[in-house]
């Protein structure tokens, strides 16, 4: 493996910071970041020596335990434009939101895909490794030209930052209020509230030309037209009947962001229909059982989500992350993983 010393003293105190120089070996922000970058070079050149792994490491890639050099260090061809990063220097941290290419038959090309990865550095090693890898051409074409929202890289002001723990229990109410979704909810949402999936804006967006705006009291499906708050309001989402295996990854206090790992149940048949706040008896929702596998972090400003961004994809149904017992993978309970 890499050593540290063959960067030289100047190259390593730039990228760990002072403290880890005098020897406690944690990792600062620009250092997690690099360890990303580090990572995925090593992976285009699957050469897992190129980056400090921990001999007993542990992969994962799409819920699925692999060997390390296994999935997609056979596959990947080149980092694309997108660069979103989680960093949780305390806990030693990152994770990433990119835009990646694969391989293709054809040489001198390259297939569009997304990564959502996460990356435990503890005593300057990679000591775990977890990634999704979502291979929808489309999406991964729409993040690639999209430039991560500038408050993503903001400060919080310091007499305004919450605690680690505050900001955990904001971002659940998040996921509690639509497995719930009876419109009675907490729902921490400011004004301007925005949510994206897969690159594509579920919230807010644009009403279509010759169209009229959907009435959250009488559509009989939610919208992406309607606002963060519109939308839990509507009760319209209850067809998302269980929100599981909830692991709380990275939290940038400086940034307010967070950074969760889990996954949506959909469990058809009855689960279909439901009752929403104002009487109504509705049925939506996909009709076979379906589960969204999903990455996703906020923005919190003041105790409030401001902005959400997601990648996801369609995994087996009851799947579970392989970082969780089976008790914890079918618990919707709130965890955060950094803290175990």
């Amino acid at each position: 493996m890499t050593s540290w010393k063959a960067y030289g003293f100047g190259a390593v105190a730039a990228l760990v910071g002072a403290s880890a120089v005098a020897g406690t070996e944690s990792c600062n922000r620009a250092c997690l970041e690099n360890y990303v970058d580090r990572y995925l070079d090593a992976v285009v050149a699957d050469q897992p020596s190129m980056v400090p792994i921990a001999p007993d490491a542990r992969f994962t890639e799409d819920g699925q335990q692999l060997v390390i050099g296994d999935g997609l260090w056979n596959t990947l061809r080149a980092k694309g434009r997108y660069r979103l990063f989680v960093s949780d220097v305390p806990a030693g941290q990152v994770a990433f939101f990119g835009s990646i290419e694969e391989d293709h038959r054809e040489a001198n090309q390259g297939t569009p895909a997304l990564i959502a990865l996460r990356l435990k550095v503890k005593n300057l090693q990679i000591a775990e490794i977890e990634q999704l890898v979502i291979r929808d051409v489309n999406a991964a074409k729409r993040v690639n030209d999209l430039t991560p929202n500038p408050l993503y890289v903001q400060a919080i002001p310091e007499r305004e930052r919450m605690s680690r723990a505050d900001l955990i229990v904001v971002a659940n109410k998040y996921f509690a209020g639509m497995q719930e979704n009876d419109g009675k909810g907490d729902y921490p949402f400011t004004d301007d509230c925005n949510r994206l999936e897969n690159g594509m804006q579920t919230t807010n967006a644009p009403t279509p030309e010759g169209q009229t705006r959907p009435d959250p009291k009488t559509a009989l499906n939610y919208s992406a037209q309607w606002s963060c708050s519109e939308q839990f309001k509507s009760g319209l989402l209850h067809f998302v009947n269980r929100i599981r295996d909830r692991r709380y990854v990275a939290v940038d206090q400086e940034r307010g962001i967070v950074f969760a790992f889990a996954f949506f149940d959909h469990s058809g048949g009855a689960s279909r229909t439901f009752t929403v706040p104002d009487g109504r008896t509705v049925t939506a929702g996909p009709v076979q059982p379906w589960t969204w596998q999903i990455a996703e972090l906020f923005r919190i400003e003041k105790g409030k989500i401001r902005k959400i961004e997601a990648l996801l994809q369609r995994s087996p149904y009851g799947m579970s992350s392989g970082w969780s017992t089976w008790s914890q993978g079918m618990s919707d309970s709130a965890r955060d993983v950094t803290m175990e």
